[in-house]
């Protein structure tokens, strides 16, 4: 995968200072937080067997239940991330 050079200048955009990329809320940090969001999220839908914001397929009786906040430490210090969750639906 590549990066183009377009995309690169956007996500630099207002970046001036060192710590603007690499401080407690720099890009890096922020681009760490989403990557991991998005990749739980690909993970639930793989999961559950439908897209998020997609009505369910009929046969599916689990759904999708918000998220749970959760902080992960590692070597750029804590990271807080949106865990997506599920939970079967109760049909009476």
């Amino acid at each position: 995968m590549t990066i183009s050079k377009e995309l690169l200048d956007e996500l630099l955009k207002g970046c001036e200072r060192p710590e603007d990329l690499l401080g407690d809320a720099g890009l890096m940090k922020e681009l760490k937080i989403k990557l991991m969001e998005r990749m739980l999220g690909a993970e639930l839908t793989s999961h559950l067997g439908y897209e998020d914001g997609k009505d369910a397929p009929p046969d599916q009786t689990n759904r999708r239940n918000g998220s749970s906040a959760k902080r992960l430490k590692g070597q750029d210090g804590e990271l807080p991330i949106a865990v997506p969750r599920d939970r079967p639906s109760r049909q009476i």
